[in-house]
């Protein structure tokens, strides 16, 4: 599904050079729930955004379905993150002024489906991450928890194949977050979707199928007690 060999990328300040990814490969199979565990500032966000085409490498390839993403057009990589992946942040990115369910309509809704369809799948959605009731409520009026069950349900509505998490319950109390990561987990699960999750939380990583940690740029197998 997803392949990183011997991805690099630097970024340089004035008084250092930092390598935020150094040399990864790494493989992600469809169906699976992996976990990147590790600090702020060890290079998981930089590492999902080359998953996600937003940055390219310095070196090395990041390939989705056998197709390098450095060697795409930008149009080509717009149509990669519109139409297979799903991407869920920690600060939610909502857009204030608009309800949940318009919200969750964005995705379909620049892919120019027709509104009725768009409408029918988005109610479905927050059905399903138990929203339906805040629909019609603006985003900004949600609670942090409740934003977040918006992002996963935006995420899901594309029927994407990959799912990047980035840190989606570091601004979310510990039992609203393990809601959340039970909701994501299940959901990524019943439609066979490969699910990359970015975190720094111990506990998180119980819903993996794997569980890599990042330090400094580097991958390792993690030891995670929780």
């Amino acid at each position: 599904m997803l392949e990183l060999e011997e991805a690099c990328k630097r970024y340089v300040t004035p008084s250092e050079a930092i390598r935020a990814v150094d040399h990864i490969s790494l493989t992600v199979l469809p169906g699976e729930f992996l976990a990147i565990f590790g600090p702020s500032g060890s290079g998981k966000s930089t590492l999902l955004s080359l998953a996600s085409g937003l940055v390219s490498p310095d070196a090395g390839a990041v390939r989705f379905m056998g197709t390098d993403l450095t060697t795409l057009r930008k149009r080509d990589v717009l149509a990669y993150r519109r139409y297979q992946l799903g991407l869920v942040f920690q600060s939610f990115e909502l857009v204030d002024g608009l309800t949940a369910e318009e919200n969750v309509m964005l995705p379909l809704l620049v892919r120019k489906l027709a509104r009725s369809e768009t409408l029918q799948r988005a109610r479905a959605a927050l059905e399903e991450v138990g929203m339906s009731h805040r629909a019609g409520h603006r985003a900004e009026s949600l609670s942090g928890g409740e934003q977040q069950r918006v992002a996963v349900a935006r995420a899901l509505i594309g029927r994407p194949k990959l799912v990047l998490a980035d840190e989606p319950t570091g601004n979310l109390d510990s039992d609203t977050g393990e809601t959340v990561l039970s909701l994501l987990h299940g959901l990524t699960r019943e439609r066979d979707v490969a699910t990359v999750l970015a975190t720094h939380d111990a506990h998180a990583v119980r819903y993996a199928d794997r569980v890599l940690e990042m330090r400094d740029g580097r991958l390792n197998e993690a030891d995670v007690r929780v």
